[in-house]
């Protein structure tokens, strides 16, 4: 199997797009085939400064190697579609030669008139129908000095029977499409030419990409036939929806791949959850490593439905993969989210992983561990300097100098002070946390030692 993945560098990559990447990945792997990187950067006025080289960066993040591409190179390139304009002319020219296409001349004024809207696409479509009819010499002789675009003849009264990889047997009335435009006229070829050129000479067996593109298999279908090629095998991956089931998008969610790592979610989590949205193996398993999930991945349990994106999913996936982490790997990655200062050890980690869904909130969660002063809401330094609070506090130190057990000296505390056991763990809490809630004081006792102990129950007395 030869598999492509063929973004266009116009932003960052789309989670979407990392599915689709990873699909393709899995089943080259499987079959120990090849898996290709091509951009496609054809629209030239939507290039983003450096999409490309981010592409590669979060690909290469999620652990996809690919085989050929232009990072890499190989036998089939260039891998820049805007660097294959003269391999285009040239399959552009036969299929006006054998009056598969033809050319649309434009005028200065009527291609400004459809560049702004004036002159509408469907408008253009009927009008250019008058050069469907031509002299091939003259035509050719008149693309030598006017503008024009290239469209697609597209076969009237007939019907298009295609068979998808995932979607199954589908039927396309031809009558209801268009001659699309193939070459356009700044001679840069629409997303339609090229791909078909692209993947016919890289000799692409297995096109698997997003449902999005499956209204272009018609044309797609039509490129190959005109040209006297098979087309490779596709399957169309089904849609990633919000929670209310529209298409997934950055008005209702981060769609980014570099945002969820920069919120702290974990290479593992990710692509565990983005491979089960819309395909899931036999049984009831979740997690899946990467060499697991190439293993186990087919496209025959690939959903033909779309699949919600549902982040509090994948935030218990990422807690899931937080409380698995080696601590030497863990406290590399979890570097860049906490002050360069602190020093973490496998205690610490120990002592709050479990709330933590995020790697960002371990910023938070350990602060406390190594403030030298701690906050209190209003709240809580009320109970701190009510009556029973610094009794509960005061008879804390005294008995901490005969022992070291803490159930030992909540009894002794409580046998001191009267005070119930809740008051005495929520006070001693609060003076060593700054909050009532939070992880078993045995531990945090423990990570302190019994000076800083000390210090923040003094500092709770002094407030």
């Amino acid at each position: 199997m030869r598999l492509r993945f063929a973004p266009s560098p116009t932003g960052y990559l789309h989670v979407g797009g990392l599915r689709t990447a990873l699909y393709n990945f899995f089943l080259a792997k499987q079959s120990k085939g090849a898996l290709i990187l091509r951009i496609e950067d054809t629209d030239q006025n939507r290039l983003v400064p450096n999409a490309e080289e981010n592409l590669i960066k979060m690909l290469s993040w999620a652990g996809i190697d690919f085989d050929e591409g232009p990072h890499i190179n190989g036998d089939y390139g260039p891998y820049r579609q805007s660097e294959r304009l003269s391999i285009y002319k040239k399959y552009y020219l036969q299929l006006i030669e054998t009056g598969s296409a033809y050319p649309c001349f434009y005028s200065e004024q009527r291609l400004k008139d459809l560049e702004t809207g004036k002159l509408s696409s469907e408008d253009a479509t009927i009008e250019d129908t008058v050069f469907q009819d031509f002299n091939l010499s003259d035509t050719l002789q008149k693309m030598e000095t006017e503008n024009f675009v290239v469209r697609l003849k597209i076969p009237n009264h007939d019907y298009l029977n295609f068979n998808d990889l995932i979607k199954g047997s589908i039927k396309f009335d031809l009558n209801l499409i268009n001659d699309p435009i193939i070459i356009k006229s700044d001679g840069f070829p629409t997303y339609h030419f090229a791909n078909v050129i692209d993947d016919h000479l890289m000799q692409i067996t297995h096109v698997i990409r997003g449902e999005e593109w499956l209204p272009s298999i018609p044309k797609h279908i039509i490129l190959y036939q005109s040209l006297g090629w098979s087309p490779p095998h596709f399957g169309h991956l089904p849609l990633l929806l919000n929670n209310d089931k529209s298409k997934l998008s950055k008005r209702k969610n981060d769609v980014s791949v570099e945002s969820y790592i920069k919120k702290g979610y974990t290479k593992e989590s990710l692509i565990n959850f983005l491979s089960l949205l819309g395909w899931h193996e036999k049984g009831d398993r979740e997690f899946y490593y990467l060499n697991e999930l190439i293993e186990s991945f087919s496209l025959d349990r690939v959903n033909k439905s779309g699949a919600i994106f549902d982040v509090q999913k994948l935030n218990a996936f990422n807690n899931h993969y937080i409380k698995h982490y080696q601590f030497d790997q863990f406290k590399k990655l979890l570097s860049p989210f906490i002050p360069k200062d602190w020093i973490i050890t496998q205690d610490m980690l120990d002592l709050v992983k479990d709330k933590a869904v995020t790697l960002c909130d371990f910023n938070n969660l350990l602060s406390f561990l190594f403030s030298d002063y701690l906050s209190f809401s209003n709240a809580n330094i009320e109970i701190l300097q009510s009556v029973i609070g610094r009794s509960v506090l005061q008879s804390f130190l005294m008995n901490m100098k005969n022992t070291n057990s803490l159930k030992e000296i909540a009894q002794l505390v409580q046998k001191d002070t009267n005070c119930a056991p809740k008051e005495f763990w929520n006070t001693i809490r609060i003076a060593l946390t700054g909050d009532s809630h939070g992880p078993a004081l045995d531990m945090i006792i423990n990570i302190y030692g019994k000076d800083k102990v000390k210090s923040r129950i003094t500092d709770a007395l002094n407030l």
